[in-house]
């Protein structure tokens, strides 16, 4: 349960207080185990606030995880502090430059809504995909994220007319998966999405062989499927939200105006109660485990 990170990175004391063990590079060289390289695609709004909800289910493994944080080139982060991001963050090119990564993770990010061509960095973002494919043990998107590992391996993306919000249960699908496998049967996970995959693509793609289902809900669809090969794990929910996420969210909707945006479903905004933690910590410390057993180094 050890994270490596700088004495002075902002989020030290935090993720203390959570029981996540965090040491220095100084110290993790003098140990006789080599962190795994896990890059960190961030691309959600104040990046560096988001951090911390990564590192947590991250730092949940028994594994030492070196975190690798990723700036695209061609997005501007605009939202976000730039002498955090000029410090703690290389380009996808840095960090593949001299060592291998072992895993990689692409955040979501608040542009469901668009083609994907239309965004910016899509062009960055699919090269970054295509190496990831072939050169890195697994990779693993979330929500925006994984919408676009599935569109690009050919599943189409559907906007919703309104947003899709709160806390669904979900079925686990495959409990031989070594990823899901010791999931809940049911099990509850957050949800903060305007578009999702066409649900019959989905049905066409998994009934060929094309794609693995692995968490399905009557109300959302699916949410966790992969490709056969496991390469890429698409998770279009947030297992790593606390609690009190989707209220803020919802608040700050309201606020704005948006006349898309119901109240999360399943969701007490006077006191959410977090049913999802142990999922969580399960999910991400068997898809870091799985890289450790799969990487190539």
């Amino acid at each position: 349960m050890t994270i490596v990170i700088p004495d002075d990175y902002h989020a030290k004391e935090a993720l203390e207080n959570r029981r996540i063990k965090c040491i220095p590079a100084g110290r993790a060289a003098k140990q006789d185990i080599r962190a795994l390289r896990i890059g960190i695609l961030n691309i959600m709004p104040e990046a560096e606030s988001y951090e911390f909800n990564l590192l947590f289910p991250l730092g949940r493994s028994v594994l030492q995880i070196t975190p690798i944080w990723i700036r695209l080139k061609s997005h501007s982060y605009s939202s976000s502090n730039q002498d955090h991001l000029d410090r703690h963050y290389v380009s996808f090119e840095e960090a593949v430059k001299d060592r291998h990564l072992d895993g990689l993770l692409i955040s979501g990010a608040p542009v469901e809504k668009m083609a994907f061509e239309d965004v910016t960095y899509w062009e960055e973002l699919s090269e970054i995909m295509d190496y990831a494919r072939t050169n890195i043990a697994s990779t693993l998107g979330i929500c925006w994220g994984g919408l676009a590992l599935a569109y690009h391996v050919g599943v189409p993306k559907v906007n919703y007319d309104k947003k899709l919000f709160g806390v669904f249960e979900t079925r686990n699908i495959d409990t031989n998966h070594p990823i899901t496998g010791e999931m809940d049967d049911l099990y509850w996970c957050p949800n903060s999405r305007h578009a999702g995959c066409d649900e019959s693509a989905i049905q066409e793609f998994s009934s060929r062989g094309e794609i693995n289902l692995l968490g399905v809900s009557d109300e959302a669809g699916a949410i966790i499927f992969e490709t056969p090969d496991h390469r890429f794990v698409m998770h279009l929910g947030h297992f790593e939200y606390d609690a009190n996420r989707l209220v803020e969210e919802y608040n700050r909707d309201m606020k704005l105006g948006r006349s898309d945006v119901e109240p999360p479903r399943h969701v007490n905004l006077e006191n959410p109660i977090n049913q999802w933690r142990a999922q969580n910590t399960e999910f991400f410390t068997q898809w870091i485990k799985y890289v450790y057993e799969t990487t190539p180094f």
